[in-house]
């Protein structure tokens, strides 16, 4: 009887681990993306006259740096503020899919450069 809890608990340990292996660096990509957005949306608040759509394809390239498919449709550009004091919020919309053995889901990130309301 002993040995039947070990190993169960073994195959518990190992399958927390197999799960947090396939969960963890999605979750790790998406933190670190999120502070290039806000590095991002400095910048383009710094330069008043940049272009959304160049502030679009920074962000697709930052999140290709990461190994995100990320499409320009799913990203949302929003100057704040007037031309002496403007402000950027940048915000990204995309989910990553987990595929475990008899089992798959999505893990769905918004990742955005901060307050919008300032």
């Amino acid at each position: 009887m002993g040995t039947i809890k070990a190993l169960i608990g073994i195959l518990a340990i190992v399958a927390v681990v197999y799960v947090g292996w396939q969960v963890v660096p999605p979750e790790l990509a998406n933190y670190s993306f999120q502070d290039d957005l806000r590095n991002v949306a400095m910048t383009a608040g710094s330069n008043p006259h940049e272009p959304d759509q160049d502030i679009i394809d920074s962000v697709v390239k930052k999140a290709q740096d990461h190994q995100i498919t990320l499409a320009p449709e799913q990203i949302t550009v929003q100057r704040i503020g007037t031309v002496g004091s403007l402000a950027v919020y940048v915000a990204a919309d995309y989910t990553v899919p987990v595929e475990l053995p008899g089992y798959s889901f999505t893990l769905h990130f918004t990742p955005s450069s901060g307050n919008k309301g300032f």
